[in-house]
């Protein structure tokens, strides 16, 4: 239960923060300010939570990382449901607390409490956050590879710089989700068009750590 619990506490804290932090800037996605400061926030996010849990449950706190780990052999089917369960908990708890305080201190700045949503339609969503789920999923599957030998003491810096990336590029697009349990809460609580279209963000990223667990063991050298 240890691990189920830390995978929560995990993306209870990456959602808050993350979130949090593009509510604070405002949720502007034309801003660079905006953009930049909502990506280092979700990727040293996921730094710190990598040396705070991951030697507990290995800190995936993402769905998308957990199913790329079950068909890649690393994990039981139990696990993978309890730690896919855990973390949009996690998630939807962050985000209520994150609308909680935002609307209790200043509606003005609730904007949407971070949510994804398809800026160019769901098709264009869509591919972007499969694209992007793939190539940070399969980020997470190397650099945690036991082949990596002592480079595995770095991986959590490798993960939050790619997750950092990841934004970069499809805030834009799609706000970046890549995860759907950090999409779930905010699209709860902020409705319309981030409820409509949640699908995207949970197929998506779903579709991108299968696709990426599949590259990985073609290129993996223990195969």
């Amino acid at each position: 239960m240890k691990k189920y619990l830390a995978e929560l506490v995990g993306t209870f804290v990456l959602t808050f923060l993350g979130c949090g932090a593009a509510v604070a800037l405002g949720c502007d996605v034309t801003s660079p300010a905006t953009v930049v400061g909502t990506a280092m926030a979700f990727g040293l996010s996921v730094v710190a939570m990598a040396y705070t849990i991951g030697g507990i449950s290995g800190c995936h706190i993402n769905p998308a990382i957990t199913l790329g780990v079950f068909l890649c052999g690393r994990m039981s089917s139990k696990d993978c449901f309890m730690y896919m369960l855990s973390q949009v908990i996690g998630g939807v708890l962050a985000a209520a607390l994150l609308m909680g305080i935002t609307v209790t201190s200043d509606p003005t700045l609730l904007h949407g409490l971070g949510a994804n949503t398809c800026a160019f339609g769901v098709t264009n969503g869509l591919i972007v956050e499969i694209v992007l789920t793939t190539l940070f999923v399969l980020v997470v599957l190397g650099a945690t590879s036991k082949t990596n030998g002592a480079t595995n003491n770095f991986a959590g810096v490798a993960i939050g710089l790619a997750l950092i990336l990841i934004h970069l590029v499809g805030i834009r697009f799609t706000g970046t989700s890549v995860n759907p349990a950090r999409s779930i809460g905010p699209a709860i609580f902020t409705g319309g068009q981030a409820l409509s279209e949640i699908w995207v963000f949970i197929v998506g990223p779903l579709i991108g750590g299968a696709i990426a667990s599949l590259i990985w063991r073609a290129i993996d050298t223990e195969e």
